[in-house]
């Protein structure tokens, strides 16, 4: 009997992930990272330009549409939707361009006009319809909107609700002693709340980078010379309509550019991204050592299951996923910002083909966002482990014994010569006791108020400021 082709399957199998398994955490960038979503954005650019033309009277005789009529045609933007997708798929499988397809779209509209617009009107301005423009005019402003959309609605707000959420977690854990590893070894003791604080605020760098890009977009012609435009209308100023176009729009002209707009741009937004989610990706492996360690323990779902044949798993899958999804993530934005400033001469189309793989960009990031703040929600601090761990770690105290004694040695009190290697000597590689420590000190000579403080010292309270640290993230 013949396999059966999954290929034939309708509605179809998802070839990737994000479209399969992981589609509810990142569906609503499909609004706006979507072939569809970039249809739409064209036909609203195409729709804006013709009544931008047409409110302007820059075209010699065009007749000014009404209000209604203004409306109608942003009508066909915002009801853009299944049935339109399919025709404007059927318009291109006979024009194979894009572009093209979404102009005689939006003429059709224009003739099928409703009867109570003058539908002698909105017929007449049909070759005001992508008029003078390149492909890439309406390209470059589409994925203009299309990729700050999906920034500012999407993609930042659930970043900066992450950001927010660990930055909780580091006020409700401010004061929360922990030992500190660094190179893996024991080291001076921090909180546990500082430590995630130091993420929140990098993070939250990132984001306020991420709010500062700028969006650009061009609209001046095959060359970015405004030749067709000058040559139909030469009495017109072309660049002041072009800026004012792409300023109602909301985004920032660009007036120098090949035919494309040069994607600068969209390289630093991306660029900016990867390194937010780079940030978060060291987030994601500090959070599975601590698991792995013991400073965190998961909270079971249940119904679970951590393994198929070792049931007392719980594994700290969210944040493992999430470390995948962010190194796809950075290598996708990393190929895009790499690629979309480069372009042969005044065109090529890699950036046709680059750009169409933003959204799988986004879409993992996103994915990873998602199951970091998953992972998160289902942690609880083991607080008898960080004690623990703090008790049997008292050779961390040889820092503050050292400095001590170098402070002693500067005001002159006798017998304080060598204090590093003098500790050193004491405590290097090997563990030692709370006794041990205050017998220690006790036996150094030091100023009495010194050696009382240094004697009342533990690991878990020789933390410094870490606490108030935290402060910082406010």
């Amino acid at each position: 009997m013949p396999r059966t082709t999954l290929a034939d399957i309708v509605p179809p199998v998802p070839l990737g992930p994000l479209d399969g398994r992981y589609r509810p955490a990142v569906v609503a960038l499909v609004d706006h990272l979507s072939e569809a979503a970039l249809n739409r954005e064209r036909l609203h650019v195409e729709a804006e330009w013709l009544i931008h033309l047409t409110s302007t009277g820059v075209v010699p005789g065009a007749p000014r549409l009404s209000e209604a009529e203004q409306a109608y045609l942003r009508g066909v933007v915002t009801t853009f939707g299944a049935d339109q997708i399919a025709e404007l798929g059927q318009i291109e499988r006979t024009t194979v361009h894009d572009v093209k397809a979404v102009e005689y779209f939006l003429k059709r509209r224009l003739a099928d006009a409703p009867a109570t617009l003058d539908r002698t009107v909105l017929p007449e301005v049909g070759e005001l319809v992508h008029f003078a423009l390149t492909s890439e005019d309406v390209n470059n402003l589409s994925y203009a909107l299309m990729v700050r959309g999906a920034v500012r609605d999407i993609w930042a707000p659930a970043a900066a609700a992450l950001v927010d959420q660990v930055a909780a977690l580091a006020r409700e854990q401010r004061a929360t002693p922990m030992l500190a590893l660094t190179h893996g070894q024991s080291a001076t003791p921090t909180t546990l709340g500082k430590e995630l604080a130091v993420t929140a605020h990098r993070l939250r760098r990132q984001l306020v980078r991420i709010g500062h890009d700028e969006y650009l977009g061009k609209l001046n012609g095959a060359t970015g010379t405004y030749g067709a435009m000058v040559a139909a209308v030469p009495g017109a100023d072309w660049p002041r309509v072009s800026r004012t176009f792409v300023e109602h729009l909301g985004l920032v002209w660009n007036p120098l550019t090949t035919q494309i707009e040069s994607h600068d741009w969209q390289a630093e937004l991306y660029a900016d991204m990867a390194r937010f989610n780079r940030v978060l990706h060291n987030l994601a492996t500090d959070m599975w050592a601590y698991i792995s360690r013991g400073v965190f323990t998961q909270i079971p779902v249940p119904g679970a299951t951590g393994s198929s044949t070792m049931p007392h798993k719980v594994n700290p899958i969210r944040f493992e996923n999430a470390e995948a999804n962010l190194e796809i993530a950075c290598a996708l934005l990393d190929t895009l910002a790499a690629t979309l400033v480069t372009s042969r001469l005044q065109r090529d189309l890699t950036d046709s083909t680059t750009q169409r793989n933003i959204g799988p960009a986004f879409g993992h990031s996103l994915l990873a966002i998602d199951n970091v703040r998953r992972g998160l929600a289902g942690l609880a601090v083991n607080q008898d482990r960080l004690a623990a761990e703090l008790d049997t770690s008292w050779e961390v105290l040889a820092e503050p014994v050292q400095s001590a004694m170098r402070a002693a040695a500067v005001a002159g009190v006798p017998g304080m010569a060598n204090p590093y290697e003098r500790l050193k000597e004491l405590t290097r590689g090997q563990r030692i006791t709370g006794p041990q420590l205050r017998q220690l000190v006790a036996d150094l000579g030091l100023p009495d108020q010194a050696a009382a403080r240094l004697a009342a010292l533990t690991p878990a309270t020789y933390t410094g400021l870490a606490a108030h640290l935290v402060d910082y993230l406010d």
